[in-house]
């Protein structure tokens, strides 16, 4: 469907551009398929409307002046950026095939992303999603990059190229089996773990710079069972009684609703809350799929603040 009978492109606007592609009035009526009198009515009234001549006319022939100049220049511009939505809204319309890719923290495909998954295939189905596991710092250079749509990840500063959806602050806490000593209370710090065994998040991943920077001046007071990058690791050895380990409530949110573990806000002073964002390339539209799966992506994270 055209812009004008969209209501997007005016009847003077058409008109005017008929006559500057095709150089005639004649020719230009033809194109429209009206009568060369009505194209020179409209066109004298955008001049009467804009308060200059469009055209200098001589010897039977229209040349544009500058105000024409300007006015074919930003008109072009302007029904280019209308026929690029169109044509997104009719791919968004659409949508059949084609394929996102997403570069996420662990933490969030293990239950953000997969729910967000089921709703985004429910509507359409034959949409291949390429997912790749990696580090924040990494999954936000991917988007840069352009191997990326879409990125999640936790604290990172997202790069030039850019452009951040979607964030929320989460709180750290830890994760403890309900029957530990600590799991009834509203909240902990790290200093009460005192002798016990923890699993901790190694330097890779930012999580272990934030937990690593709030630790007891006795950190050897805490007994370290294990260190990993593995967020499913860390949350799978405290289900199991290993010790206790510390995250947000990001991908553990099936053991939490299962009763498997409990989550207690960590109140340490240095510890701030987390912050997961969402980002996707700059100064571009993105094509249907990854915008679908954006806008999916972008509820779902503002749907987390303050937990």
């Amino acid at each position: 469907m055209t812009l004008h009978r969209l209501g997007l492109i005016s009847t003077r606007l058409e008109a005017f551009q008929a006559v500057v592609r095709f150089g005639s009035i004649r020719r230009a009526a033809a194109a429209l398929g009206v009568a060369p009198s009505a194209v020179s009515r409209t066109l004298r009234q955008l001049e009467e409307g804009i308060g200059t001549p469009l055209f200098e006319r001589a010897r039977q022939r229209l040349k544009l002046t500058s105000a024409g100049e300007i006015l074919v220049y930003h008109a072009g511009a302007s029904q280019a950026e209308l026929e690029k939505a169109c044509a997104f809204i009719d791919d968004l319309a659409g949508l059949r095939r084609g394929s996102v890719t997403v570069a996420a923290v662990e933490s969030v495909t293990r239950g953000l992303v997969p729910e967000v998954l089921s709703r985004f295939w429910a509507r359409h189905p034959d949409v291949e999603v390429r997912l790749a596991v990696t580090g924040s710092t990494q999954a936000f250079e991917a988007v840069a990059r352009g191997e990326a749509d879409l990125a999640i990840g936790f604290d990172a500063k997202p790069p030039k190229g850019t452009v951040r959806l979607a964030s929320a602050a989460l709180r750290l806490g830890a994760l403890l089996r309900p029957d530990h000593r600590l799991a009834r209370r509203k909240t902990v710090r790290l200093a009460d773990f005192a002798g016990e065994r923890v699993i901790l998040a190694d330097a890779s991943l930012t999580l272990g710079a934030s937990l690593e920077a709030a630790m007891p001046a006795d950190a050897t007071a805490l007994r370290t069972a294990a260190v990993t990058n593995s967020i499913h690791l860390m949350s799978d050895l405290a289900l199991r009684g290993h010790g206790v380990t510390f995250q947000t409530r990001v991908g553990v949110e099936r053991e939490l609703a299962d009763g498997a573990l409990t989550f207690v806000p960590l109140a340490d002073r240095q510890l701030a809350p987390r912050r997961l964002i969402l980002v996707a390339r700059g100064k571009a539209h993105l094509p249907a799929g990854p915008a679908v799966l954006a806008n999916l992506l972008t509820a779902a994270v503002q749907a987390l603040d303050g937990q």
